[in-house]
């Protein structure tokens, strides 16, 4: 059976960081995109970033140059390194997995306060 397990979110100040991790498991076919999406509230869910097995990412402009996408294929995880925050970055973060076939994590809250 497919699972897909989030961590890593919380609350966090303005200019903190936070690194979120998604473990995937139960897979029979491979795994060729990893994604990180996330909804804010009365938002709609977009695309935060995401990675190939070949290697390339390609992120949302508001994030670029603050978080990183990094993914181990053969582990079956992905993280997002948020760096910088902001009040605007937050949003559930949930965690997407493409086989041919898609994949979602439970979400993870991740709240930007002081």
């Amino acid at each position: 059976q497919v699972q897909v397990v989030e961590s890593g979110g919380g609350l966090v100040q303005p200019g903190g960081s936070l690194r979120l991790s998604c473990a995937a498991s139960g897979f029979t076919l491979s795994i060729y995109v990893m994604r990180w999406y996330r909804q804010a509230p009365g938002k709609e869910r977009e695309l935060v970033a995401d990675i190939t097995v070949g290697g390339s990412t390609e992120y949302v402009d508001s994030v670029k140059g603050r978080f990183t996408i990094s993914g181990d294929f053969a582990k079956n995880t992905v993280y997002l390194q948020m760096n910088r925050l902001k009040p605007e970055d937050t949003a559930v973060y949930y965690c997407n997995i493409f086989t041919g076939d898609t994949y979602w994590g439970q979400g993870t809250q991740v709240t930007v306060s002081s």
